[in-house]
């Protein structure tokens, strides 16, 4: 029988009952007074508990947990800096659709008000970063409140909720039913019938239809619907940069256009221009502003979604079908018939087949500092059926995720929303965590590396394996070609010198750096069999980020 220090029956105890009813398997977090209550009910816990380096590591792995499992991935801080340092994690995972539980130590209720040590009114601090930001004051809240924000995380569009614990509530008797059952997620049905008979006729009518797979169309429980969809329909399809990728069309033999997203210059974006109607799978404005790729379109536009669309000057959709958006699709892929323009559907394999050439023109690419294409071209390589890979943001997000194809459900990660640096470390740990003796790939900048790259002692620590690509440049090269491409000069963006072998190695990583593209093979393979976390640093030439702003048709404001 479990037991508990001091009093089994407290609060804290209590949540850590209810997040395993729950099927919480992890936790992340960094201890602190406020909030240690949680960290001892936690050693009596089925759940494993990850000591993190910075909160906002914390969360950015809850968050990977969360869109990985569909379930909240959990994370706890104490309270002042501990959860301000949250803050960037949950605003990243409720801009991107991610469910995460975050719970703040707070100071006792009576101190609240006092000007004492790490007191902040931490519940407003959130509001903006959240779904749902409360303050648990009473004992008997702690079930109300823990179930209702589950729910709120994981319900319709996903995304990040966070609860204050007072020390004092945590340590009080919990007063209900410890055994409850709490946040039980319920099921969606189908869109309705009007709504999906009005989309039918939009699609019979049409002679140059299109899908846009969004984030949310990317989980795993939705594939079977897409796969069947698209096999049905013959539309073709185009996706965000966090949509579901190339693995619709191997399954279904639809025609997959390629990624669209920043700048609209790629082959995916002129068949989306020609198009006469277009639908929406799981797609939030976000991911690609809706006044870059529709303005000035009076084409009719389906939304098939979880929740009503945010309606947008440039996207205000002819019909919506809201509800489970496997449901919806199958409920579609009854009634769908389509006449689709031969001439469209070669235009659509034209764009397919200019995005191979470009991939393929990598392979011969021999000078050094390596250039991009090559690089893609040796990281597509790597990508076999058992590689989870995670993208940080920068120049190198934008070329992989042109250019590199991803062969099953969210087997790709990319911070699309807020774009936030730094992620790519913590999620390729916590992917370690979820699929422990399977590929892990990481890739970042030289500078996105150094935000959360201390995290690579807590990967040694836990026993994490996975392997990261360091593309230097020595700047943050993304905002230099944006600075170049609106201003014609560039401020800010030079970055010092580090040596990533000896960074890893310090750590207890192994490190290589790249004195040829044609060592890039070798050390992957060498690397893919380490026993520890590797670094592999390899210097790029991003001369050829032209090749990204060529044809690029809107004005750039970004």
């Amino acid at each position: 029988m479990t037991t508990y220090p001091n009093n089994p029956k407290n609060c804290a105890n209590a949540i850590v009952k209810i997040l395993e009813n729950h099927g919480v398997t992890h936790v992340f977090g960094i201890p602190g007074t406020k909030i240690d209550s949680l960290f001892l009910a936690l050693n009596y816990s089925k759940i494993k508990l990850i000591v993190c380096q910075h909160e906002q590591n914390a969360a950015f792995m809850a968050a990977a947990f969360g869109r990985l499992t569909g379930k909240v991935g959990v994370c706890i801080a104490t309270s002042g800096p501990g959860t301000t340092n949250l803050t960037t994690g949950l605003a990243t995972a409720t801009s991107e659709g991610d469910p995460v539980l975050a719970i703040g130590g707070e100071v006792p209720v009576d101190e609240r008000l006092k000007k004492t040590h790490q007191s902040l009114d931490s519940t407003d601090l959130m509001k903006e970063a959240t779904k749902l930001s409360v303050e648990i004051v009473t004992p008997d809240q702690v079930g109300e409140l823990m179930g209702n924000a589950i729910r709120v995380a994981e319900s319709g569009r996903p995304g990040a909720v966070f609860l204050s614990l007072p020390k004092d509530v945590s340590l009080a008797d919990y007063p209900g039913d410890i055994d409850a059952i709490w946040g039980k997620k319920l099921p969606m049905g189908s869109a309705a019938k009007s709504t999906i008979n009005e989309a039918l006729n939009i699609l019979k009518a049409s002679k140059r239809p299109i899908a846009i797979l969004g984030m949310q169309s990317s989980a795993q429980n939705t594939s079977d619907a897409l796969i069947n969809f698209f096999k049905k329909s013959g539309i073709p399809y185009v996706s965000t940069f966090q949509g579901a990728g190339a693995w619709v069309a191997e399954s279904s033999g639809a025609t997959y256009a390629g990624r669209i997203g920043l700048f609209r210059n790629q082959p995916a974006d002129k068949l989306l221009n020609q198009a006469d109607a277009i639908l929406t799978i799981g797609y939030d404005p976000i991911e690609y502003d809706p006044s870059i790729w529709n303005t000035n379109s009076s084409r009719p536009v389906i939304c098939l979604d979880v929740i009503p669309s945010y309606q947008d000057n440039a996207f205000l959709p002819s019909t919506e079908l809201i509800g489970d958006i496997g449901e919806s699709l199958s409920a579609l892929t009854v009634g769908v018939t389509t006449q689709i323009d031969p001439t469209f559907m070669l235009d659509a394999q034209a764009a397919v087949k200019a995005l191979k050439d470009t991939i393929d023109e990598g392979k011969s690419m021999n000078n050094f500092p390596v250039e991009p294409l090559r690089l893609v071209y040796e990281l597509q390589k790597q990508m076999t059926p058992d590689t989870h890979v995670a993208l940080d943001v920068g120049s190198n997000y934008i070329w992989m995720n042109r250019y590199s194809v991803a062969d099953h459900a969210r087997s790709f990660l990319v911070s699309n929303g807020q774009q936030t640096l730094g992620v790519s470390i913590p999620w390729a740990i916590a992917m370690s965590l979820l699929y422990p003796g399977e590929r892990i790939l990481s890739t970042s900048g030289d500078g996105g590396f150094l935000f959360t790259g201390t995290e690579l002692a807590t990967a040694v620590r836990i026993g994490a394996k996975f392997v990261h690509v360091i593309w230097d440049s020595g700047s943050f090269d993304m905002v230099g070609f944006e600075e170049r491409a609106q201003y014609g000069e560039t401020a800010g963006i030079k970055l010092g010198h580090y040596d990533p072998v000896k960074f890893a190695e310090s750590f207890g990583c192994k490190g290589y750096s790249v004195k040829s593209a044609d060592e890039l093979p070798g050390i992957f393979e060498e690397a893919f069999k380490s026993d520890v976390p590797v670094l592999i640093h390899v210097p790029v030439d991003y001369s050829l980020n032209d090749l990204l702003f060529e044809n690029v048709v809107q004005s750039f404001v970004n």
